[in-house]
């Protein structure tokens, strides 16, 4: 239970604080660490450093979190957008993995069990299906990178990038919203290369021969004097992360969803293999429940729900239409309880469920009808108070709606306001209702 909280401190940890302020912060003046992982995920190695809250140590027991440094790893670290492999060094639970120097990766976790020193020879495995599922996303991206260029143009430019096991994340350079059509055809070229199942090559090339090679090079990216270019399909683009074998290792892409997220900008995000497979399925349940609930076959769905909805319309406008008609009743009858006060036609009362455009209308029906006077109406709905008061235009030089209803809803826990003949308010305490309403005796009394 101990080391399971650790892990998950560790893991909100990692996630929080800037990873690459706290790698740059270690002092380390040891070897290189050596990359095996292009070709292998799992290799022998040595603790070259060990680090327990940014400091130096010479072990780690079980519980610990820190940082380890080995002379050969299979561990990706985090860089060009692509998430750092997990997986385990001996006992020591690998959560992330990123680079404290250009060529010395630094391992996060915590130890499980046992005692991990300086020296100790350890076996680094990485997580195989947490970096499959990360490698058929990094690979598709650049697939989408293309395809999307094909689709919207050649001012497409890459602005960012995420990829992890879960998901792709892109941003590039484009001006509106991609139309459903564009996502459609985007993603049946990317699609169409994942069929086509073709080798992935990646070779190791001199800067100025790569650039002669044609391979997309991202604009303000830094690159040394050897690069790697990756040819994953149709695509041809300089990049340092892990990759499929094969496109049709991929197995299925899908966009799930797109969107601005700068002047200019615009991120997609999409989902691979048995991601992708889950996110159809699910979108599958979801449209077979609605067509269930609206009993309907999948390819009639569309047609019944704007047949309901203008169902709904039209039963809005009924609803609409009764409740004036009530409001014109109800007002009939309120008329009764007219009374004169300070010399002025007063009507404070009590209606039913009143929602708030009910409210208003009845008070402009109460105002017509009675020519010259004012009139403060309160209902009772969801538990709440919602009052409306309304003064005819004779009466405006001496009386103001917005100051009645206002000292109506401090009588019941509420405020408001509105124009000087038509003004409306809330109130909390819907058991002072009738304080509220003998408020307006004493506001044409003052």
């Amino acid at each position: 239970a101990g080391f399971n909280t650790a892990m998950e401190a560790q893991r909100n940890t990692a996630r929080a604080a800037g990873k690459f302020k706290m790698d740059a912060a270690l002092s380390y003046e040891g070897d290189k660490t050596v990359f095996h992982g292009y070709t292998e995920l799992s290799h022998a190695a040595k603790v070259l450093a060990l680090y327990q809250g940014g400091s130096p140590v010479s072990s780690l027991t079980a519980g610990d979190t820190g940082v380890v440094v080995l002379d050969h790893t299979p561990f990706y670290a985090e860089s060009g957008g692509q998430a750092g492999d997990q997986g385990k060094i001996g006992a020591f639970e690998v959560n992330d993995t990123t680079k404290i120097q250009a060529d010395v990766f630094g391992h996060h976790g915590c130890l499980a069990s046992g005692t991990l020193k300086l020296g100790d020879a350890v076996e680094a495995k990485v997580d195989v299906t947490r970096r499959s599922r990360t490698v058929r996303n990094h690979s598709a991206t650049h697939l989408m990178h293309k395809a999307l260029r094909e689709v919207l143009g050649a001012h497409v430019q890459q602005k960012g990038s995420l990829v992890d096991a879960d998901k792709t994340r892109f941003d590039f350079a484009h001006s509106e919203a991609m139309t459903a059509a564009q996502i459609a055809q985007v993603e049946e070229l990317v699609n169409q290369e994942i069929l086509a199942n073709a080798p992935t090559q990646a070779r190791l090339l001199p800067i100025e021969e790569a650039k002669k090679t044609g391979a997309m090079m991202l604009f303000g990216e830094k690159y040394g004097d050897e690069v790697r270019v990756l040819d994953i399909g149709s695509s041809r683009e300089l990049c340092g992360g892990t990759h499929v074998h094969a496109t049709g290792d991929i197995g299925l892409f899908k966009i799930t969803s797109e969107g601005g997220v700068a002047a200019g900008v615009r991120r997609v995000e999409a989902v691979t293999g048995m991601n992708a497979l889950a996110y159809v399925q699910t979108q599958v349940a979801a449209l077979d429940a609605v067509a269930s609930a609206l009993r309907a076959p999948v390819s009639e769905v569309t047609q019944r729900l704007l047949l309901l909805q203008e169902q709904v319309r039209a039963s809005e406008k009924e609803v609409a239409r009764l409740k004036a008609k009530l409001a014109a009743s109800a007002g009939d009858d309120l008329l009764n309880k007219v009374s004169l006060v300070a010399g002025v036609k007063l009507l404070a009362a009590a209606i039913e469920g009143g929602d708030a455009k009910s409210l208003r209308d009845t008070v402009d029906q109460l105002k017509n009808k009675l020519g010259s006077g004012v009139v403060l109406l309160a209902s009772q709905v969801d538990g709440k108070v919602s009052l409306c008061a309304g003064v005819t235009a004779d009466l405006l030089g001496k009386y103001k709606a917005g100051e009645l209803v206002s000292l109506a809803a401090a009588a019941c826990g509420g405020k408001g306001g509105g124009r000087p003949d038509m003004a409306m308010a809330g109130g909390t305490q819907v058991d002072k209702i009738d304080d509220a309403l003998a408020c307006a005796a004493l506001y044409l009394s003052r």
